[in-house]
């Protein structure tokens, strides 16, 4: 075939595969299955028992991290305040630190089948099951959102792997159905991450729930989002919105980009706010491209993966030393990307076999990833080489 009709043919496939489908959930859906799958936490065990690295330095973190604690105490209240920058911050840091810990108690389960862990990460849902009742405050979607993307990894490993019954199960369901799911469920117009982590909850949540009209609709806000979140050249002069937003003006999308004039594949919408925060978006991309992959749709292969290439890219450049030019954020960068490259630098150099030289470079840097005690935790462990 000639060049130009191989590029024709690929340009036809992508755009076939870009296009979002009406109904994106499974018809019967995998569990564990949320973010992490059997057969991932399989591999990474198989390599924590034989010793091999980096896992087992990933798990000695883990185990040695405060999260893994067996005489942890879990701190649940009926009304969680969160305001900006957690002022004030009445239960937030207990919630998304108790989450962090209910997971990472499973996941020392399933590699250790010790049950202290799986007993201890019950008692950790069980606890806020049965107490909380609402989030309160201006920061209240974003607190749902990831403490709400942490507790269904969590759910999911306990109830599908943990041979030992879990009573509190379906209360623990009703929880997410009744405080978590309506808070996220319709997205957010603040910055972008915001509604990233939103519906990463809303996925997350819809997974343990087997609710496929609300993965169906958390999924078409997700691919919006995502679109409108990491800039391609292939968009046009300006970046992609989101609807009811607005954002109808040149003048008006570069204020909403933090300024940002000069638009480039890779960019994101809080590049130039900081590193930090942009690294809470491409991390929720990552996640929710994984938790769809393992449903049975995978999202690499459309322009989500494209985004979440080039935004991990380019982020990483910059990240490993690279000096900002005078037209990037003024030529000024705020750096700080956390531990979020493991998920996507897996499933897209590991196993589609992209080259992402800058992504690698800071992947075997920041290792054994360690967590950022938002709603990100222990991805080397879990995702670090793991072909499955």
């Amino acid at each position: 075939m000639a060049a130009a009709a191989v590029t024709a043919a690929s340009t036809l496939l992508l755009g076939a595969l870009a296009a979002p489908t009406a109904h994106s959930a499974p018809t019967v859906f995998a569990h564990p299955g949320v973010t992490v799958s059997r057969a991932q936490l399989d591999f990474a065990r198989s390599k924590v028992q034989a010793g091999a690295q980096p896992w087992k330095a990933a798990f000695d973190q883990m185990l040695a991290s405060k999260y893994a604690d067996l005489n942890r105490a879990p701190k649940p209240r009926a009304v969680v305040e969160c305001g900006s920058y957690s002022n004030p911050n009445h239960g937030c840091t207990d919630e998304r630190e108790d989450a962090i810990a209910a997971y990472t108690d499973a996941l020392a389960w399933y590699i250790t089948r010790d049950a202290r862990y799986a007993k201890k990460s019950i008692q950790l849902m069980d606890a806020w099951s049965g107490v909380i009742q609402d989030h309160t405050n201006s920061n209240a979607p974003l607190q749902t959102a990831w403490a709400g993307s942490t507790w269904p990894r969590a759910a999911e490993i306990i109830k599908y792997t943990y041979d030992g019954g879990w009573a509190g199960a379906g209360r623990f369901a009703t929880m997410l159905r009744d405080v978590y799911l309506p808070e996220v469920i319709n997205g957010s117009h603040s910055n972008g991450n915001w509604e990233l982590s939103m519906t990463e909850a809303a996925i997350g949540i819809s997974v343990f729930l087997e609710d496929r009209t609300s993965y169906d609709r958390a999924m078409a806000r997700f691919r919006t989002r995502t679109a409108a979140y990491v800039y391609l050249a292939s968009d046009g002069d300006l970046p992609k919105t989101v609807p009811g937003q607005h954002l109808d003006t040149r003048d008006k999308i570069v204020k909403y980009w933090q300024g940002q004039s000069t638009f480039v594949t890779g960019l994101t919408q809080e590049t130039c706010r900081d590193f930090t925060h942009t690294g809470y978006g491409i991390s929720a991309i990552s996640h929710v491209a994984e938790t769809s992959r393992i449903q049975g749709q995978d999202l690499y292969g459309t322009d989500v993966g494209e985004r979440l290439r080039q935004a991990l890219g380019f982020q990483s450049k910059y990240q490993v030393g690279t000096a900002a030019p005078s037209w990037l954020c003024g030529g000024t960068l705020h750096l700080g990307l956390g531990p979020v490259t493991e998920v996507g630098y897996n499933a897209l150099h590991n196993r589609l076999g992209i080259a992402m030289t800058n992504t690698g470079i800071l992947t075997e840097r920041q290792r054994p990833a360690g967590s950022n005690n938002l709603f990100v935790a222990w991805e080397t462990l879990t995702h670090g080489g793991n072909p499955a």
